[in-house]
């Protein structure tokens, strides 16, 4: 210890020997967890010398004689008698009051509207549980680190400071938080202030407008369209002034873009009340009016939206995500779109765009996909520079209003504390306490670039939705509602008590804002026309499957891109496996060796960032490959450095990212979704460990990637590598279920295919970027096949090459002497090929369908006419008959033979699970649909 920091303690009259035995206990509490004591005893504790002792000695001796001696040499160095051991255990039982206030003050703060919580008595902060009474009340102590006064305060003014900052409308929860930084930060910015926001008149006007809006626009619609759904603000309507000041004091502060996730709660008054939306357009859509516009559409409370808000620091382009009734799903999306507009930006720190979610307290606290989201928030290939989350805490989960029915914690933000996120419970009827958090949240974002929540805690006013009757399942709720108070009013009679408003200026601001209801124009101040913004979608947007494109590739580039994946630092000592794989490349790359689909893959990557277009690749392996089989990322088995040689082409390449991902399908999925619908260019992917793993990102298919354009216009051309094949791996990593995503196709809204060689995956991941067509990729991706003999290219099938939707028979088998056509996808193709060689059959043909949609009608059809003398056909699949492509596509299997052929069905028969879990079943299944498509006609 500094010999300052010394004559500093020991200047202190709360080290003095008198207290030696409260010091003891905090010091053991210190060792148990440091964090468990104020930032003011920790950073004592800290800086401590190291005592020698024996190692029987119990920790507290240390400190029990450190504190001894220094006692009594403190009064050598301050030349004074001693002090009052009695007014020195005091005054550090008021250190320990105010650090009760800190931890656990929220506890007793003022945070329900309908003052319904029966929130636990907590003990501590009363000051007569530290011995605190009495005549000590006008005593004078050190307020250590507390920031609301001096350095000393009567301990009566200081009780009154701690209550006010701790138990007033605003219950701050941070002490959680493991940086003291962090903690001492947030300390710095209520203590001073006690929690109580500095504004003046104009800004109490503007309020009162954002909560006249809030209001207005609920009363408007219920009386213009009674009983219409329409999942109302009321009661929350504090969330317009505080999306209006995170909004302007983000602009404030560096942010262009904000990207805004919510359900259906308060969504009709966010688009028309912050993003600007037109009143007429929403009153025309309550009225049945609509477009008659491309697609299905979708209901009104699902709509996104944007728009350019103004602020002090310049505009700042808003974009409301589109959102099925999945509630908490748009999370990830969000951040996805969050995190290409960042990259796009070159924002390095996030400050530039900034995500907002808002959530309902009981699916924040129930839906699995939030805990995805928070545990992605800080990790390198999600990491947005933190996510504003808001808890629109309307204390009912549709009739569910119990907490022991709604969760197993305290408060449903308890999740947020999983990643230290400071939580701020604001209680939504002081609306400049909701101000002031606002502000709050936006700066300890920028400013630690890490999520921090806002329980909004306020009611809802109506049912579920309108037409809900809730006093049957919350009569005594439902009665406090209908005799409080709207927010707007509490907030008005409390301004015109106080003499900051007359009553004709209230009756002015509300009867303005229904004349401009009436008129139906925009109603927000800083609405602007949409600038131009980083990203245009125009080369993407009118374009089909038809669409021209050049794939093109000379053998002299994959030459020099081919050495380029195998270059490494001199010094980079390989794990044997992967360098017979790298070496195998070299050889490939001399045209030694045939192609394989590992090196097939690398070089499509490798073209395409060439071209100057950006490549992102996550998965749970993605990396290395699942099955050991892409090797993006070289490790040097000396000091575990990683080499990425994709991001090392050529100087104009474009940016290359592969990410192991954290073990989540759902959220990772949807961020990506959300990742491509923010940025065209380039190729996003997503890459399931097992093919059967995308069940648990099922919703993410079902309501974003398959119906995402025809509902909301929204392009997306993400890439999804499914691997799947029946090896004998048992029901749940052999099948990819490929039917489910055939019987979600329909109005060309993505393509779905297998493909069988290197060349095709090369050619197909090609397309996906250079054709001007942006529509999701589902991929039926191999396992065996990547090390199959049989499944090669050569680098001129690669140059000169492209994608094949369907693959005619490559052996020499004369089409007159065929008396059957076996039609396939995938592995079994192999199996089916192998098997008739090994027979020698000559009168059956293999056609493989490498895209199963949209069906290659008039390819087939092209291929199929050297056999329209053949009445035999036949569609062989290793998947159970229910599943596969045999269901959801004969109809296009039949659609291109003759109609008075025969279509039979080759495969394993029909399953309730997708595979058996024993090899010799397997094997023996395999064997007889082999058989079965191929000995037939030999007989």
């Amino acid at each position: 210890m500094h010999e300052g920091s010394l004559q500093s303690w020991l200047e202190s009259s709360h080290l003095s020997g008198g207290n030696a035995a409260y010091i003891e206990d905090l010091y053991e509490a210190y060792l148990d967890d440091a964090e468990s004591v104020d930032p003011h005893w920790k950073e004592l504790f800290d800086q401590l010398p190291v005592v020698s002792e024996t190692e029987d000695e119990q920790p507290h001796s240390r400190i029990r004689n450190y504190f001894q001696r220094l006692a009594t040499e403190s009064h050598r160095y301050a030349g004074t008698s001693a002090t009052d051991p009695q007014v020195d255990a005091k005054q550090v039982k008021v250190l320990q009051l105010i650090n009760a206030y800190r931890f656990r003050g929220h506890q007793h703060a003022d945070l329900d509207p309908l003052g319904l919580w029966q929130q636990p008595r907590v003990s501590e902060l009363d000051p007569s549980h530290h011995g605190l009474e009495g005549e000590d009340f006008e005593h004078e102590f050190n307020t250590g680190s507390y920031a609301a006064g001096g350095d000393t305060m009567k301990l009566s003014q200081l009780v009154n400071s701690l209550k006010t900052t701790y138990c007033s409308k605003i219950g701050a929860e941070y002490m959680h938080l493991t940086e003291t930084e962090e903690k001492r930060w947030i300390q710095s910015r209520l203590e001073p202030v006690m929690a109580k926001g500095s504004f003046d008149h104009e800004d109490r006007v503007r309020f009162l407008e954002g909560l006249t809006a809030a209001e207005g626009l609920e009363k408007y619609l219920g009386a213009k369209f009674p009983g219409a759904k329409r999942f109302s603000l009321e009661g929350g309507d504090s969330l317009i002034p505080m999306l209006k000041e995170i909004i302007s004091h983000g602009g404030s502060n560096g942010a262009k873009e904000m990207v805004i996730g919510m359900a259906h709660r308060g969504r009709l008054n966010v688009l028309v009340n912050v993003l600007g939306k037109r009143p007429s357009e929403l009153f025309d859509e309550f009225a049945g009016k609509h477009g008659e516009g491309w697609g299905s559409g979708d209901v009104k409370y699902h709509q996104g939206f944007s728009s350019d808000f103004s602020t002090p620091g310049g505009n700042v382009h808003l974009a409301l995500a589109f959102n099925p009734s999945h509630l908490e799903i748009v999370n990830p999306v969000v951040m996805g779109s969050v995190r290409a507009r960042q990259e796009r930006l070159g924002s390095e720190n996030g400050r530039e765009v900034v995500p907002i979610t808002i959530h309902g307290d009981s699916a924040i606290a129930g839906q699995g996909v939030v805990q995805e989201t928070f545990n992605m928030s800080q990790a390198r290939a999600f990491k947005v520079g933190g996510t504003i989350r808001i808890v629109v805490n309307n204390q009912v989960g549709f009739t569910t209003s119990n907490p022991e029915d709604t969760r197993s914690t305290q408060y449903c933000t308890d999740i947020a504390k999983m990643v230290q996120a400071p939580i701020f419970h604001v209680n939504a009827d002081d609306v400049e306490s909701v101000i002031l958090v606002s502000q709050l949240a936006v700066d300890f974002r920028n400013e630690f670039k890490r999520d921090v929540v806002i329980d909004l805690i306020c009611y809802r006013r109506h049912g579920h939705n309108e037409a809900d009757e809730p006093n049957a399942t919350q009569p005594v709720m439902y009665q406090k509602i209908k005799q409080h108070p709207t927010p707007r009013k509490h907030y008005a009679d409390r301004l015109m008590a106080n003499g900051d408003l007359e009553q004709a200026e209230v009756s002015r601001i509300n009867n303005e804002y229904r004349d401009a209801l009436d008129g139906g124009d925009c109603v927000v101040r800083e609405w602007r026309p949409m600038q131009a913004h980083s990203v245009d979608w125009t080369p993407y947007i009118g374009h089909d499957w038809t669409a021209t494109y050049d794939n093109n590739t000379s053998l002299k580039r994959l030459d020099k891109l081919g050495q380029a994946l195998t270059a490494r630092p001199d010094d980079w000592k390989l794990q044997s496996r992967v360098k017979k794989i790298c070496d195998d490349r070299d050889l490939m790359t001399s045209g030694e060796k045939l192609i394989d689909w590992g090196y097939a893959e690398n070089l499509a990557y490798a073209t395409i960032l060439d071209d100057g277009y950006r490549v992102r690749l996550t998965g749970q392996d993605s990396g290395r490959g699942t099955f050991f089989h892409r090797h993006a990322v070289l490790f040097n088995q000396l000091d575990n450095r990683d080499h990425i040689p994709l991001k090392n082409i050529s100087e104009q390449q474009g940016p290359f990212d592969v990410w192991d991902s954290v073990l989540s399908e759902e959220a990772v999925l949807a961020f990506e979704y959300g990742y491509t619908t923010a940025e065209p260019r380039g190729l996003t992917i997503w890459e399931a460990q097992f093919g059967d793993f995308a069940n648990g990102a099922q919703v993410v298919f079902d309501q974003f990637l398959s119906s995402g354009e025809q509902k909301w216009g929204r392009l997306c051309g993400l890439t999804l590598l499914l691997p799947h094949g029946y090896e004998g791996q048992g029901p749940e990593h052999s099948s990819a279920r490929l039917e489910r995503y055939l019987q979600l196709c329909a109005d060309h809204n993505m393509q779905v295919v297998v493909p069988s060689t290197p060349a095709q995956v090369y050619h197909m991941l090609r397309r996906q970027v250079l054709r001007p067509m942006r529509r999701p990729l589902v991929v039926m991706s191999p396992k065996s096949l990547l090390r199959h003999p049989l499944c090669t290219s050569t680098l001129d099938e690669l140059a000169n090459g492209t994608f094949q939707n369907v693959i005619p028979e490559i052996d020499a088998i004369e089409p007159s002497s065929v008396e059957r056509v076996v039609m396939c996808s995938g592995k079994v193709y192999y199996d089916l090929l192998e098997a008739r060689r090994k027979q020698e059959i000559t009168n059956v043909a293999i056609i493989r369908i490498e895209q199963l949609y949209p069906f290659p009608t008039e390819e087939v059809q092209e291929v199929l006419k050297a056999y329209s003398h053949v009445k035999d056909w036949v569609w062989c699949q290793e998947e159970p008959q229910n599943q596969g492509a045999w269901y959801c596509s004969q109809h296009h299997f039949r659609s291109v033979i003759s109609n008075d052929s025969t279509l039979t069905y080759a495969g394993r028969e029909a399953s309730a699970a997708p595979a058996v879990g024993y090899m010799s079943i397997h094997l023996k299944q395999q064997k007889a649909l082999i058989e079965a498509a191929l000995t037939a006609a030999s007989n």
